[in-house]
Formats: C-alpha cells, structure tokens, sequence
C-alpha cells in the first residue's frame, strides 16, 4: 500500500551494479519513489534505490535509464472491483 491509501500498481528492481548513478530515473520518476544510495558499488558509485512503495509502475525509470539491465519494473494486476466487472 502506498502512502496515499492506493494500493501499489508495480514495484521496481535495481541493479545496483549496474547502475552508474547518473540519477536520470531517480529525476523522471513521477511519484519519487527513487533515490541515490549513500553507499558506493563495486564501481565506486551511488547506485539509485527503490524506496520500497508508491511506485506506479509507469516504467518511465526504465526508458530514461542508459543502463542496460539496469532497472526491471513489474506491473501489478489489481483486482476488479465489484462496481467495474459488470460495466463490460
């Protein structure tokens, strides 16, 4: 659940050893569910971090990323509600 009372609609996977920490996604993520880490990698940078909720799982993190493999982002089916799965 995120902090605004509206269930997670993806989650993010960072590859830290990947990650050159240019800050690119942690810049373009909408709900800034992202931030530099304050420990170095094995290439002596500080790589980006999922905060752990409230993504929304746009995948804008992912195309703004020069990194190849270096951020995964995962949707999350929501369950129908009641009131919606009659409307189709």
């Amino acid at each position: 659940m995120s902090t605004n009372g509206k269930p997670d609609r993806g989650t993010v996977e960072m590859n830290s050893e990947e990650c050159k920490g240019c800050g690119l996604c942690v810049e373009a993520c909408p709900p800034k569910v992202l931030r530099l880490a304050e420990h170095l990698n094995r290439y002596g940078y500080h790589p980006a971090l999922y905060l752990g909720n409230g993504c929304t799982g746009c995948g804008i993190c992912f195309y703004v990323c020069p990194e190849p493999g270096g951020i995964k982002v995962l949707r999350r089916e929501l369950p129908v509600t009641a009131g919606l799965a009659g409307a189709a």
